[in-house]
C-alpha cells in the first residue's frame, strides 16, 4: 500500500515530518540508488511548457495555422509520412532547442550529481531530451565520451554512462540514411526553424567522391534531431537493455522516481523491473545494515494510479526541488562526516610540513611502485625508522672445475701449492739459467751476437 506524504503539510504534521526524515536517512545510508526522472524535474529550469497560452504549441500554431496536431502527434514517428507535419515538427524542435539552451539545471539535476559524487548513485534514467543532467555533470548515453571508438557501429561504455537518455538528446542530430550523428549547431537550428532539414555531410562527401571518379552518385540523407519518437525504436536500444540488466543484477537498494506521470508503457515496465529488484534486495527478516534499504519513493505533484499500490512504497506529494533540498539538509545534519572536505596543509616553502609530509611521501612511494627510477631520499625526513644494513655472508671458495682453471700463484707462494707435473718440470729447468743465458730477444748477449761486438 502506497503511503502519501504531503510535503507542504509536513511542517505542521509531526507524523509526516518523522516519515520524511526517515526517507532522508534512507537516502543518506543507501549505496546503490537508481533514479528515474521525467519532464517534471525541468519545469523550474525556465523551459516553457507545451500547452499554455504562450507555450511552444501556441507559437507553432501561429506559424502553421492550418495544421491541426495534438501534442502527442508532434512526437509520433508517423509525422514523417507527411511533408507538412514534418515541417511543423522541425519548427517546433528548433524553438524548443532555443528554450533549452537558455535554461539552467534545477536543484533536482544537481542532486543527481551529488548522489554520483558521493558514490551512492547506481545509475540515472531519464525520459527528458533536454540534456540538463549532463550540464549538471552526469555523462549521458548520447555523449561522445560514453561511446567506443573504432570501426563498425559505436557501442556504449556502460561504466562511463551515468545518465541513460531513454528518449535521446535534442543537442545532437542524426542522419536518416546512414545514422551518422553530429552535435546540433546554429546552422542546423536555422534550417529546422524554416521547416527544412539540412543534408548529411558524410553522405554528401561520399557521393561527391564517387562523382569525382565518374561513378554513380549516392543518395544523400537528411539530418533530424537525435530524439526517439513514439512508435520508433531506440538506436541504442540493445545497449540500454544491457545496461539495465547489469544494474538489476547489482541489486539496487533504493528507487527514486521523480517528475513523471507514469503513462508511457516502456517507462512503466522499467519502473516495475527496478522496483522488484529493490524489494528483493531486502533480506527477511531485515538486518541492521539493511534496515534503510528496499524503499521505492515517488515524488510528484499528482498521486500514482491504483496499479502502483503494491509497487510504490511512498508518494511524496510536492515539488521535486523542495524535496531534494530537504533531503540534503537532513543528510548534512545526520551524517556530517559525508560532507567534510579534506584539506592539504601547506608549509611556507609550499611543501606539507612535518609528519604530513612524511606520510605523503610514503603514500607516493607506494603509489609509484613498479615505475622505473627511484625517488631521491629526502635527508630532512623525520620520525622515520633507520633502514637496517644487512652484512653480506662470506663467500665460500669453490674447488676448481679443471686443472686448466686452477688459480695462478706467484713465485713467492709456498712450495706445497698444488701444481701440475708438467708445470713443475718446466719451472725447475728455468731456475738453472741466468737472465743473460736464457737468450732473451732483447738481451745483451743476443744483441752482441747479432752485431758481432764482443763484450770487453
Amino acid at each position: 500500500m502506497t503511503i502519501t506524504l504531503d510535503l507542504e503539510a509536513s511542517t505542521s504534521d509531526s507524523s509526516s515530518r518523522r516519515t520524511l526524515s526517515s526517507l532522508s536517512s534512507a537516502v543518506a545510508h543507501c549505496k546503490k540508488i537508481v533514479v528515474l526522472t521525467g519532464a517534471g524535474i525541468s519545469c523550474s529550469c525556465g523551459i516553457p511548457d507545451f500547452r499554455s497560452s504562450d507555450g511552444l504549441y501556441a507559437l507553432v500554431k501561429e506559424q502553421y495555422p492550418d495544421v491541426v496536431l495534438r501534442g502527442r502527434d508532434l512526437f509520433d514517428a508517423s509525422l514523417f509520412r507527411d511533408s507538412t507535419s514534418t515541417a511543423v515538427f522541425y519548427t517546433f524542435i528548433s524553438q524548443l532547442k532555443v528554450s533549452i539552451d537558455s535554461a539552467s539545471p534545477s536543484p533536482t539535476h544537481r542532486f543527481l550529481k551529488t548522489l554520483d559524487s558521493k558514490r551512492k548513485l547506481l545509475r540515472s534514467y531519464t525520459q527528458n531530451i533536454d540534456g540538463l543532467e549532463e550540464r549538471a555533470g552526469l555523462v549521458g548515453s548520447s555523449s561522445q565520451e560514453a561511446r567506443t571508438n573504432g570501426k563498425g557501429k559505436a557501442k556504449l561504455k556502460a561504466k562511463d554512462v551515468r545518465n541513460v537518455q531513454l528518449h535521446g538528446d535534442i543537442h545532437r542530430v542524426r542522419c536518416t540514411f546512414c545514422s551518422a550523428q553530429f552535435p546540433c549547431t546554429q546552422d542546423h537550428i536555422d534550417h529546422f526553424n524554416r521547416g527544412t532539414p539540412p543534408d548529411c555531410p558524410e553522405c554528401a562527401a561520399r557521393s561527391a567522391a564517387r562523382i569525382a571518379r565518374s561513378a554513380r552518385a549516392l543518395k544523400v540523407g537528411t539530418l533530424r534531431p537525435a530524439i526517439v519518437l513514439y512508435d520508433e525504436p531506440h538506436p541504442l536500444g540493445d545497449d540500454i537493455g544491457s545496461i539495465q540488466s547489469v544494474d538489476i543484477k547489482r541489486k539496487p537498494d533504493m528507487l527514486i522516481i521523480m517528475g513523471t506521470s507514469l503513462k508511457v508503457h516502456g517507462f512503466k515496465k522499467l519502473v516495475k523491473d527496478f522496483a522488484k529488484a529493490v524489494h528483493d534486495s531486502v533480506p527477511s527478516p531485515p538486518t541492521t545494515a539493511k534496515k534503510f534499504a528496499g524503499k521505492v519513493i515517488y515524488v510528484n505533484k499528482t498521486a500514482p494510479g491504483s496499479e502502483w499500490d503494491e509497487i510504490i512504497d511512498y508518494h511524496v506529494e510536492g515539488d521535486s526541488d523542495r524535496w531534494v533540498e530537504k533531503v540534503l539538509k537532513d543528510w548534512k545534519s545526520m551524517k556530517p562526516a559525508d560532507w567534510e572536505v579534506q584539506t592539504t596543509l601547506k608549509a611556507k616553502d609550499g611543501d606539507a610540513p612535518g609528519t604530513f609530509r612524511v606520510v605523503k611521501e610514503i603514500t607516493n612511494t607506494i603509489g609509484n611502485k613498479g615505475k622505473s627510477g627511484r625517488r631521491k631520499p629526502d635527508s630532512r625526513r623525520e620520525n622515520m625508522l633507520p633502514v637496517a644494513v644487512v652484512e653480506p655472508l662470506p663467500s665460500i671458495p669453490q674447488p676448481p672445475s679443471s686443472p686448466g682453471k686452477r688459480r695462478k700463484v706467484n713465485d713467492e707462494d709456498d712450495d706445497d701449492v698444488e701444481r701440475s707435473p708438467r708445470k713443475k718440470s718446466r719451472e725447475k729447468g728455468r731456475e738453472n739459467f741466468h737472465f743473460e743465458e736464457r737468450g732473451m730477444l732483447f738481451g745483451n748477449s743476443t744483441n752482441n751476437k747479432a752485431t758481432g761486438i764482443c763484450s770487453i
